[in-house]
């Protein structure tokens, strides 16, 4: 089928942003004389919020307060060198262009926190999304997997849930479209292998931007 909206994760599926991820947070565990973490172990550290990926990359044990001071030396040069390495993944602009050529309405919904979420959008993808949201609980708003990110946007754009697609690259993006009611496509290029994809659960794994455009646009 054709969808009228397709809400799209963020890292690992639009962008690739492991290695600025890593490089913040190996800057915020040497700062505080924590060792560093290899970017094989950042890469599954994420999904979940950068609060969740300090929390995994600490050592085991670590208490409140120091992880709470880490958090904030990574928010704050995560803040200024998001997008150092940042890539987008090939064939992005030309999903894109396709869903718009097509009317097809976008959206971003992410787990990082709200400013890095505009400041790489705003500098990967200007004006080619319809709303961009990240982490929003202080607003009410949980994080995914819990559906209500998804709901509230297709609440804002009148959608219903057989119109909307979610596509996202990991099993919490394989568990948002299920908590959702919604179509979910995972595409395999992202932080996760496709066996895992497969034990989580994903119903549709796409390994190229022209798949994902069909799949999409039926």
């Amino acid at each position: 089928m054709s969808y009228k909206l397709a809400i799209f994760d963020l890292d690992g599926t639009l962008l690739n942003t492991i290695r600025d991820l890593a490089d913040s947070v190996n800057y915020a565990l040497e700062k505080n004389g924590f060792p560093k973490r290899t970017l094989e172990e950042v890469t599954k550290f994420v999904g979940n919020g950068i609060r969740q990926l300090v929390v995994r990359a600490v050592p085991k044990g670590t208490d409140e307060h120091m992880t709470d001071v880490v958090f904030e030396d990574f928010k704050e040069y995560y803040g200024k060198h998001c997008a150092d390495k940042t890539e987008k993944y090939p064939g992005i602009d030309y999903v894109l262009d396709s869903l718009h050529k097509e009317r097809c309405r976008t959206a971003v919904i992410s787990n990082k926190a709200d400013y890095a979420v505009k400041i790489l959008c705003d500098d990967f993808f200007p004006g080619k999304f319809d709303a961009v949201y990240g982490e929003r609980e202080s607003m009410g708003i949980k994080k995914k997997p819990d559906p209500q990110a998804v709901l509230a946007v297709l609440d804002e754009f009148k959608t219903d849930r057989k119109d909307a697609v979610y596509i996202g690259d990991s099993e919490v993006d394989i568990a948002t479209a299920k908590n959702a009611g919604v179509d979910g496509i995972i595409v395999s290029w992202g932080f996760r292998e496709k066996e895992i994809l497969i034990q989580n659960g994903a119903e549709c794994i796409v390994d190229t931007s022209q798949e994902l455009v069909d799949k999409i646009l039926g």
